[in-house]
């Protein structure tokens, strides 16, 4: 099995070199987990106290679970995935089910923040993205997916996306094998991964 960390602010395209990577593979030999589903669970909180969440921040993940979910795979059991709204600011009472695959990657803004999810990576890639692209991305995706009006997720840009990568996810591209600048738009750094992932297959 390999195991894959790709780590970038948000808005970089992660997600597009994640669906890049896996374009590689049969569906049946690659797993994606994303970090997204391992916001922590605030059942008990009210909705008013979960808007004032931090969600760009390291302590809004359940880094435990995530940790216990990636070992019980490495060693060859299946884990029971949680699932996260981001209309509803909480987590979800359905799970995805996961198999081990040959090749799992696991996608997140701070996938590479932790030392011991590091230490069960045998790749870490940093998809490093101009920030001022990164906030049109944002604009849009936020827009479309997740009801926000520009001008609410420009202010959240400003206010805690910004800093919180400044501080928490850009120091965390020291420790990336490698680093993508341009995302998804970089075939040639993409090709790179794709041969290191079939010469280790």
């Amino acid at each position: 099995m390999i195991i894959i960390g790709i780590a970038g602010g948000t808005g970089s395209g992660k997600t597009t070199v994640v669906k890049k990577i896996a374009e590689t593979l049969p569906p049946e030999n690659v797993a994606v987990i994303p970090l997204d589903s391992y916001y922590n669970d605030t059942t008990n909180l009210t909705e008013e106290q979960r808007r004032e969440i931090n969600f760009d921040h390291p302590d809004a993940f359940d880094w435990k679970l995530l940790f216990e979910h990636i070992k019980q795979l490495r060693a060859g059991y299946a884990v029971a995935q949680p699932t996260y709204s981001y209309i509803e600011c909480n987590r979800m009472k359905e799970t995805i089910h996961v198999e081990p695959k040959p090749v799992m990657i696991i996608e997140g803004i701070m996938t590479l923040i932790k030392k011991n999810l590091r230490d069960l990576m045998d790749l870490k890639i940093f998809v490093d993205t101009d920030s001022d692209e990164r906030l049109i991305r944002i604009i849009k995706r936020d827009v479309l997916e997740r009801g926000r009006t520009a001008e609410m997720v420009m202010e959240r840009y400003m206010a805690v996306l910004k800093p919180m990568h400044l501080e928490f996810i850009e120091p965390t591209k020291r420790y990336a094998d490698i680093i993508i600048p341009q995302g998804g738009d970089n075939e040639k750094g993409i090709s790179i991964i794709k041969k290191y992932i079939l010469q280790a297959k």
